[in-house]
Parts: C-alpha cells; structure tokens; sequence
C-alpha cells in the first residue's frame, strides 16, 4: 500500500526539522569536539558529514518493537524454520573447510557459528537497509534512553570507516546500526573481526570467510569453553519451574546443587558444573532448561535468554539435519 502523499510529507519534514536541531544541541557539539580533540578530525569536514545525516523516525519505531519482548514460543517460530534449518545446512557444506579450520582454531563449533549467521542475517541474505551513519546518529542524539551507548558505537563507527578506508556514509545495516553477516557492531568490529585470508581487508559485509573467524573470534574471547555442553531441557514439574531464575542469566549454582533440589538432570554433566535453571514459556506449558557458561557465553553477543535459546536450538538442528544428510 502507497504511503499518502500528506503523511510522506509529514515525515519528511519531521527528519529534516530533527537535523536541523541535533546540529544546535549540546550532545552534537560536545561529540564534534571529541572526535576533533581526541581522534584529530577535521571539524569542518565532520560537519559537513554530518549535514548528510538523516534522522529515521522508523528506527525510534523499530526500538519500541524488539523481538526479545515476544513470548518465547512466538519468538522461536521466527528461527526454527525449514528454510532456515536447511539454508543453514547448504552454508555449512559450502563453506566447509573454511569452518573446520576456523573450529580447530578458535574451538568454537562449526554449528554454533552457523547459527549465529543464520538468526542475524540468514546467513548473509539480509543485513539491513538502513545507513549505519543515520541509524546510529538516530539512536545517538534523538533516543535519550540510550544515547550513551550509541554515541559510543558511533564514534566507533567513524573510526573503523577511517581505519578501512570506507566512506562512513556508504555502509547499510540493522536499526540499530549492526552490519555484515555477524551484524557486528562498530566497536565489536573493531575488537574482534578477523581477517581470515590475511588480504588486509576485516571484510564482514561479503566475505563470509572473514564473517565466520570474527563471530568465532568474538566467542573465544568471551571464553566459550570447546568441548564443554551449552544447554539441557530437562522434566518441568510447578516445583522445578518455580526454581528457574526470572532474572539473570549467568550461572549462579552448581548440576550438583540443582540435584540436590530434586530435579533429575543428565548423568553425563559433573556435579561441580557451573549452571543455571531457566524456564520458557511455551504459551500451555512451561519449559525448564539446564544451561551452562557457553550459554551465557552466546548471551555476550545479544544479552537475551531467548536468543541464546534459538541460536542453541538452531545450531543443533542444522547439525542433526547434516549429519542424516551424510
């Protein structure tokens, strides 16, 4: 349906009227003066960059609207998908040797990494429309809430576009200025993408060689620990769930402890294994899962339990699909 032309032309000049007045406030000026102080631009120039920034009233629209507040039920039909499971599988087989040698590495599983890919972008095939300079100027100087946090990422983002030789107002990505494959933010780009083929080019955007070593980089320096088990559904009786934590996600309790309370775990998983119980809600029923620091270590990279849940549960159907693939 065509947008009217009076309400395109409402938003129209509500962008242009918000540009006008960022470039007057206090937080713009005082973001100007640091980048020429402490990383040497030119004012002028930054200036002028900046008169080519558009503010999105659809990113502040897209803010209110995150999908971490859907109920988990509702929010896992998002990712576990045929389509996805498979495409998963297809990235996995293509991409083969590059994720061997990326998983003896960094010790991050093949399948884990994929995941990733696959919940953030569907493994490439959408990374976003918005310009990261707009979103993060956007979320910077006209969303209060969190202006802290993004006048941060945006100070990254004119750093790494200076360091990799891009035009900072070419690059497109999330609402919320997330980009590539990974939808790495600017200051995770800087401290963890990988340059996997040694080209001197950290290329997450079209290179999904590179994209792969760089969320694998992230992990292993979120100390993901190899070998070591990510999460167990396990009985949920009204007492069990009622011991599942509605807050927190680290391990704050023991496998031993968590038997001790009488709930049946895996004979597989050592008393002294740091854990946690947490319960999804299924819409008729609730589900207690036992999960463990590589859990919470999928939860650096978006800081919700339901996220971590559908990158886990991903990740372990593309790799049961591959294998009855052969």
């Amino acid at each position: 349906m065509r947008t009217p032309s009076y309400l395109f032309l409402v938003l129209l000049f509500f962008t242009q009227t918000v540009c006008s007045e960022i470039a007057n406030t206090d937080s713009f000026n005082s973001f100007i003066t640091r980048m020429v102080r402490q990383h040497h631009y030119n004012e002028s120039e930054l200036r002028q960059l900046f008169q080519q920034v558009e503010i999105q009233p659809a990113i502040l629209d897209a803010m209110s609207k995150p999908a971490e507040a859907k109920p988990w039920f509702a929010y896992r039909q998002i990712f576990m998908t045929e389509s996805r499971i498979s495409a998963g599988v297809d990235f996995w087989n293509q991409h083969q040797d590059t994720l061997k040698s990326v998983e003896q590495r960094f010790g991050v599983p093949a399948e884990i990494i994929i995941a990733i890919l696959g919940v953030e972008t569907k493994y490439g095939t959408n990374t976003g429309r918005y310009r990261v300079m707009d979103a993060l100027s956007t979320l910077g100087f006209a969303y209060p809430k969190r202006s802290e946090f993004f006048l941060k990422e945006l100070e990254q983002y004119l750093l790494l576009t200076r360091d990799e030789g891009i035009d900072p107002l070419s690059v497109k990505g999330s609402y919320a200025g997330a980009m590539g494959f990974p939808q790495f933010m600017p200051s995770s780009f800087r401290g963890f993408a990988a340059d996997f083929e040694h080209d001197q080019h950290r290329d997450i955007w079209k290179n999904p060689a590179d994209a792969i070593a760089s969320v694998a980089n992230y992990f292993q320096h979120n100390h993901w620990q190899t070998g070591k088990p990510v999460a167990f559904q396990l009985e949920a009786h009204s007492n069990n769930t009622r011991l599942a934590s509605t807050k927190g996600i680290k391990p704050d309790t023991t496998v031993g402890k968590i038997k001790h309370a009488g709930i049946k775990v895996p004979k597989l998983l050592p008393d002294h294994l740091p854990a946690r119980l947490l319960s999804y809600d299924m819409g008729d029923q609730e589900q207690l899962w036992l999960v463990t620091d590589n859990f919470y270590v999928i939860t650096r990279y978006n800081h919700s339990p339901l996220y971590a849940m559908a990158v886990f549960q991903l990740a372990e159907a593309i790799r049961e699909r591959r294998q009855i693939n052969g």
